[in-house]
Formats: C-alpha cells, structure tokens, sequence
C-alpha cells in the first residue's frame, strides 16, 4: 500500500460541503485516495511519501471542462476576427495537420494544463482531415498517458459542411455512419465509469452550424446505451441564433429539445445568449454550461449568465476553450478572468472568489457526472494544487485564497493526480 502525506500546510481549501478552509494543515491519501486531513501534528505512520507544503496553499485540482488541444498548433492567428469568420479562415489550416502535430499538441496543452493547477481535463476533438490518421482521439488519450492528466476525451464530429448548408469545407467532415461507428469503438476500448478512472469517453457533435439534427439524435441515443456524456457548443454568438433561425427556424436551445438533449447528461460549451425563458429551462432540466470567459473575450462572443444559470439550477463550469481562441491553457488565469468579467458586468459583489472556486472544482466534476474528484476530503481523489505563496508577488497577502485569484497568476508548485506527483516546477 502506498501512502503519503502531504504536512505542514499553510492553507488547505478543501472544497467540502462546509467550504472549510484550515490553516497548519494536513492530508493523507492512501493509493491514490485521500483518508483523512486535520490540523497540527498528523498522524505517525511510515509513509511511503512525505511533501512538505510550508509556506503554501493547497487546493483541489481543478476541472477544465472545454478545450480543443489541436489548436494549440494555431495560437495567436485571426487576432481581430469573431467566431464565424474566424472558422472560416481557420479550417483550411486545422485541415493540413498531421498526426504528430495532433500529438504535440495535446502534450503541449495538457502540460500547461497540468502546470497551472488542472488535474482533469476534457477535449473537444471535432476535426477529422482527410489525410489524417481517423483515430486522433486514440493519439489525445495517449498524450493524456503520456502527461499523466485525468482525461475526458469527447468524440467531436462534423457532418455538415459549406455544400450541405453548413460552415466547415468538405476536407475537415465524415459522414453520419462514419461518426457513429468510430464513437461506439472509442467507447467500448476507452469509456471507464469505474471511480478514479483516468479516461472516458464522451460524445461531442460540434455546434448547430456543422451537424444535423439527425446527428445530434442518432448520436445522444448511442451515449446513453453506454452511460456517456454529451457536450456541444450551444449559444455563443448572435450569428449561431439567426443561423439556427434560418435553417431551422428555431432558437438553438429549441433546437436542442427537439434532438434529445435538454437532459442532465449534457454539457454546453459558452452558453452565453440565453432569454430568461431558456435559463429557466436549462436549469430545470440539469443542463451544464462551460464557462469559457477568456475565449469569450477574445473573440468578442459576449459574457455567460453565470449566476442565473447556476440559480436556475445549471452547473456552471470553467473551461480555458482551444489555444487559438484563448491562446493560452493556463486554468489560473481563467479563474481570474471569471472573477474580475463578472465584476466589471455587475460591480465588486458580481462574483466572489469562492464562487469562482466552486465553479473550478465542484461544479467540474457535476458537469463530468464524478463524486471522485473535486474537493479535498475522505473517498475523493488525491488530486492536489500545490501554490508556492512565498514568492514575491505574494508577499504581504492578508488573504492567501483570494491572493491565488487576485495577484499575479503563477504556476502550482505541485501537482498531484491519484497521489501521484506529476509536476513539479
């Protein structure tokens, strides 16, 4: 058996039903699994591990629930461009690239990820190039292996390309059977519903704009014979409203009821032009959202209506969205983006920090459907952000959580998944 111990805490955020914070901490885990935590001298054991945490705050992994770690081969491209046009200038490069650069891509992004305090991870793999290997969530869940990250992989897919009405050119889309036929292998090789389990599978068609809504049926009734998730993008911009309204003659989320999927096995990604009405519904039904505030700025796309989701019932989420429309695969700094988005919106008691937290670790793991990870007590996963809080640009700090969200954003010091350390920087 192994066992570790994690002592001398200055600062432990646990994330537990009370949001208890304790100072001159410590937690111990035992194969992979956190046992117990207190304060003062902890219990005498021969541990196979001791980690002296002085001089720092630790929290919980946190939970990126939106990416699209191909991008990361794109960064800083079409800098002044929204969603729409942006696709568009895009999708012929995505189309050239090759498996090695689907590999190093995913590598580089969960490496980031991994730095920045992010313990589990999802990716919204949708782009199929035609010369490209037809496996490339096998090359991300490989990379996840490689990093050592727990890993939501989501099956993406695009059927609906420029000539059938849609946005993608014809050299980045399959066709209906070949989508479905792939999303059931990845499933049944990938898809582990066991507690602590390093990978699953979930299933992604991409947007509105780039599927049929008999895509979005066929494939929503294969994820659920197999207990799996659904996730799209859903509500991000202005022109995905009158472009679901041309085509369809309906808003996205009528769109969305009429293919299945108002249900709480489902995630959005954006979900930011909502009426009240929809809101309402959303949350009814359980629906998650991702908040991407970084990508959302970036691309002007506009800002998610966090609290009255949440209220309504919504698990809202935080998600850093793919490297070229973020630039970036830093979690910290998209928790600071969230706090401080939502106090220029609606003032100083917009957003508060524990929000933010809750949204980076226990709305994450309701919006993967896991009661493993996100928070620190007995039964969870020892999944650990270890902050260094004894660098100059924390000196002085009066409230050392906050300071996590409000001073510069750093790197953790440490990170652990399932009690392994694997980054230490």
């Amino acid at each position: 058996m192994s066992t570790i111990l994690v002592n001398n805490i200055d600062t432990l955020v646990t994330m537990n039903s009370t949001r208890e914070i304790l100072n001159d901490a410590w937690l111990v885990a035992e194969n992979g699994v956190i046992v117990s935590s207190g304060t003062g001298t902890p219990p005498e054991n021969n541990y196979s591990e001791t980690h002296d945490a002085s001089g720092c705050v630790v929290t919980p992994g946190f939970i990126n629930t939106h990416h699209h770690l191909f991008q990361t081969n794109t960064r800083a491209k079409f800098v002044d461009s929204e969603l729409f046009e942006w696709l568009v200038g895009l999708y012929p490069i995505w189309a050239e690239l090759k498996d090695n650069q689907f590999l190093r891509g995913a590598v580089v992004g969960m490496s980031e990820l991994l730095r920045s305090g992010c313990t589990t991870t999802t990716d919204h793999h949708y782009l199929f190039p035609q010369d490209a290997s037809p496996e490339l969530i096998d090359i991300t869940i490989e990379a996840a292996k490689q990093t050592g990250i727990r890993f939501h992989a989501t099956r993406g897919s695009m059927s609906r390309s420029k000539k059938d009405g849609g946005l993608p050119p014809d050299s980045v889309v399959q066709d209906h059977d070949t989508i479905l036929k792939d999303s059931q292998r990845l499933l049944e090789k990938y898809h582990d519903t066991a507690p602590g389990a390093m990978t699953r599978i979930a299933l992604a068609p991409c947007s509105p704009f780039s599927v049929t809504p008999e895509l979005m049926r066929d494939t929503a009734e294969l994820a659920r014979e197999h207990g799996a998730l659904l996730h799209t993008h859903l509500g991000e911009t202005v022109d995905e409203d009158n472009y679901c309204m041309d085509i369809y003659q309906c808003r996205p989320v009528d769109l969305l009821e009429q293919t299945g999927w108002l249900a709480n096995d489902v995630w959005l990604a954006h979900g930011i032009h909502f009426t009240d009405d929809e809101v309402a519904k959303l949350g009814k039904a359980g629906v998650a959202v991702s908040h991407c505030p970084t990508s959302n700025m970036r691309l002007g796309s506009g800002i998610c209506r966090v609290r009255d989701l949440r209220t309504a019932g919504s698990p809202v989420s935080l998600g850093v969205d793919g490297s070229a429309s973020n630039d970036s695969s830093h979690m910290l700094s998209e928790l600071r983006q969230a706090l401080l988005l939502h106090r220029v919106l609606g003032g100083a008691k917009a957003m508060s920090v524990m929000e933010v937290l809750e949204m980076a670790t226990l709305d994450g793991a309701k919006t993967l459907n896991r009661d493993d990870i996100g928070s620190i007590e007995p039964g969870k996963q020892c999944d650990l952000a270890v902050w260094d809080l004894t660098a100059p640009e924390f000196e002085k700090v009066h409230d050392p959580v906050a300071a996590l969200l409000l001073c510069r954003s750093v790197d953790a010091r440490e990170v652990f998944v399932g009690g392994k350390k694997i980054c230490n920087n």
